[in-house]
């Protein structure tokens, strides 16, 4: 009996003359306990993407970027990391404590790998480990159901350039980003945000937003 397929999966495979293989990757890199080398490929990023399912039964995929290291291998079947200030909206970490199945793709675009996991998700705002990341608001830690290394020939090749300037680092406050500087947010910011807006320059109206975004900056 399959943990990872079902009719749908079959139907596929059974057209395309696959089942067979598909069996045996289940068999031989399905697992659900994390590897010396993995460890170091998770520890080492410094984004992964996230998805998740909300109220509506709607998939949602999120990009999660920080330092390197954003992901902590707490143990070999446990995964931690931070949910930083967003635009407010708490879609991943809403949707986790709805329905706590996530899955997650950590990619190495410059040499080309990547690692898929799926997991039980919980989320808290008293975890200890908030303390080891600046600026986060809530720790998620993943309890692994499954993982294994994917294919990665359609992996394109891109070269890293250089870190987002907003990503927390530890003593160093980062910039309020453009669009919490708009007249018509300011009264809506939660209040650690307030009065930020003048300190870094005054507030912006929607079309010097925009222009902002059309510039490489």
């Amino acid at each position: 009996m399959s943990k990872l397929y079902g009719e749908q999966h079959r139907g596929f495979q059974d057209e395309f003359e696959t089942r067979k293989l598909a069996d045996t990757i289940e068999n031989v890199i399905v697992h659900d306990e994390v590897s010396d080398e993995e460890k170091a490929f998770i520890e080492s990023r410094d984004m992964f993407f996230l998805s998740t399912v909300d109220h509506l039964g709607r998939p949602s995929v999120s990009y999660k970027g920080g330092e390197r290291g954003l992901v902590k291998v707490i143990d070999a079947n446990t995964l931690a990391f931070p949910s930083y200030d967003g635009n407010g909206m708490y879609l991943s970490a809403g949707n986790m404590t709805i329905n706590n199945k996530v899955g997650m793709l950590f990619i190495d675009f410059e040499n080309p790998h990547r690692l898929r996991i799926y997991g039980e998700a919980s989320v808290s705002n008293d975890d200890p480990l908030l303390a080891e990341y600046n600026d986060a608001q809530l720790i998620i830690r993943i309890k692994i159901t499954e993982m294994w290394i994917n294919c990665p020939r359609y992996i394109h090749k891109y070269e890293r350039v250089e870190s987002s300037k907003y990503v927390p680092e530890k003593d160093k406050e980062a910039p309020l980003p453009e669009w919490k500087k708009l007249d018509l947010f300011q009264e809506m910011l939660p209040s650690k945000d307030q009065g930020k807006a003048e300190e870094q320059g005054g507030t912006i109206s929607l079309e010097e937003l925009q222009e902002y975004e059309k510039r490489d900056d």
